[in-house]
């Protein structure tokens, strides 16, 4: 993961751009769970709905690590 983005010439810390950008990703898969009813097989949603938004933000993460920079 980079350290921080430029955006218009402002510094942003790149945790924060990619919480906003998974936080944006999982309400579309809630919605999209939603729809096709997967929510039936969870005991409780807002738990299951926490673990979806660190999933995808430890994947986002993963993708935007820079290559060569350790483990």
């Amino acid at each position: 993961m980079m350290g921080d983005m430029i955006v218009g010439g402002v510094y942003f810390p790149t945790l924060l751009l990619l919480g906003i950008v998974a936080l944006v990703l999982t309400g579309l898969m809630t919605r999209l769970i939603n729809l096709v009813g997967g929510y039936r097989y969870v005991a409780y949603r807002p738990l299951a709905d926490l673990a979806l938004f660190v999933i995808i933000l430890g994947m986002l993460s993963f993708l935007t690590a820079r290559p060569g920079a350790g483990a």
